[in-house]
C-alpha cells in the first residue's frame, strides 16, 4: 500500500499532560536563593545544551529516510518532547517563584521557611531537616517542603516546644531541639 493512504505518525504520541502541580492552589511558591539558582541552571542547561544536541540528532535522523523504523528519530522526538515539557514547567515555576533568603531571617529563635531544625521524636531519636520550597526537595537529603505535614507542624515553633505531627500511624509528638538559618 502506498504511504499516501496511510497516516504516518512518526511514532509520536499526544503530548502528555504537564506534571501535576505539587503546590496547592492559592499558595505562594516560596524558594530559597540556592533553589532558585538550581532551577535556573537546569533551565539554562536544557535550553542551551541538551535541546540543541537532540535537535541536531533528530534533524540528522530525519534525513536518513523512513522515519517509522528510525530509532534515532523516534527516540529523539520523544526526548525533545520531554525536554520541552520540563522547560515549560521550569519557566512557569520560575515565573511565580517568591525568593526568601533564610540568611536574612531576624527571628532565629523560631522556625520559619529556610530553617534547619533538629528535633527529637517520642523515642528520643534526633532528626535534622531543612524547610525549603516544593521545587527544592528532590535530591537534597534532609530537605522537606514547607507544605509537608512535618514542616507545617514545626513552623513558628521555638526551641523546647513540643508539636504534634500527623503521621500515617496517627499523631506523634516531637520536640524542637535546635533551630538555625545557616546557608541559603
Amino acid at each position: 500500500m502506498s504511504k499516501a493512504f496511510t497516516k504516518e505518525t512518526d511514532g509520536e504520541l499526544e503530548d502528555e499532560p504537564e506534571a501535576p502541580d505539587s503546590l496547592p492552589a492559592g499558595m505562594k511558591n516560596y524558594i530559597t536563593p540556592r533553589g532558585l539558582a538550581r532551577l535556573q541552571d537546569e533551565l539554562q542547561h536544557l535550553w542551551t545544551v541538551e535541546r540543541p544536541k537532540v535537535v541536531e540528532t533528530v534533524s540528522w535522523a530525519a534525513g536518513n529516510g523512513d522515519r517509522s523504523e528510525n530509532g534515532d528519530y523516534i527516540y529523539g522526538k520523544k526526548r525533545l518532547r520531554e525536554i520541552d515539557r520540563r522547560v515549560r514547567f521550569l519557566r512557569q515555576r520560575l515565573e511565580v517563584a517568591h525568593v526568601v533568603d533564610p540568611a536574612r531571617q531576624t527571628k532565629h529563635d523560631q522556625v520559619f521557611f529556610g530553617a534547619t531544625v533538629t528535633y527529637a521524636d517520642m523515642h528520643d531519636t534526633e532528626c535534622t531537616l531543612r524547610i525549603v520550597g516544593v521545587d527544592e526537595t528532590r535530591g537534597e537529603p534532609g530537605a522537606v517542603s514547607w507544605i509537608s505535614p512535618i514542616a507545617r507542624a514545626l513552623l513558628k515553633a521555638c526551641v523546647g516546644d513540643t508539636v504534634e505531627v500527623r503521621t500515617p500511624n496517627g499523631p506523634e509528638q516531637i520536640e524542637v531541639i535546635k533551630i538555625s538559618y545557616g546557608g541559603s
